[in-house]
């Protein structure tokens, strides 16, 4: 077995169940809940999509050549809720989803030692994956956990029923 392949596989699959996770109670919620939030200084569903849409962009477009933190990137702007509808904020999240796997797909053996950079500090690309593990599995608590407030008594549950 080689670990290099094993671990890419692996890494892969678990980022894979994440976004199907989060897609599972993003599903539950109409349109309108995907927008509520707490109060002002919480986030709602469809702000957290749009952060880790452009996250995923700024990291993993280009990212054994140049900077994760791209200059065309606006954090900030990240989480202001502009989104309208479902269809912008399930969009905006395919394609986040879909660069990050697209340059996952992409790592070989070769690359995981080699340094990158994100925010001009370096990091291996072994090291960057796990981030974004952690960041992106962040996130995607946060999506389920908000999704379950909302739905309350209707939600169904994405794993194994309590009791059963």
């Amino acid at each position: 077995m080689n670990i290099s392949v094993e671990y890419l596989k692996t890494v892969t699959q678990r980022l894979k169940e994440a976004k199907v996770t989060a897609e599972k109670a993003i599903e539950q919620l109409n349109e309108s809940e995907l927008f509520w939030s707490p109060n002002e200084e919480s986030n709602s569903v469809a702000v957290i999509v749009k952060h880790m849409s452009g996250n995923m962009i700024s990291r993993w477009t280009d990212f054994l050549t140049t900077d994760g933190e791209k200059p065309f990137r606006n954090r900030d702007d990240e989480f202001v809720g502009d989104m309208q509808t479902k269809e912008q904020v399930l969009e905006l999240w395919e394609l986040g989803w879909t660069t990050f796997l697209n340059a996952l797909e992409e790592i070989n053996e070769e690359h995981l030692l080699i340094t990158i950079t994100i925010r001009n500090e370096p990091h291996s690309v072994i090291e960057a994956i796990e981030r974004q593990m952690y960041h992106y599995s962040y996130h995607v608590g946060q999506i389920v956990f908000i999704s379950k407030i909302i739905k309350a008594d209707d939600w169904k549950t994405l794993t194994i029923p309590r009791k059963k």
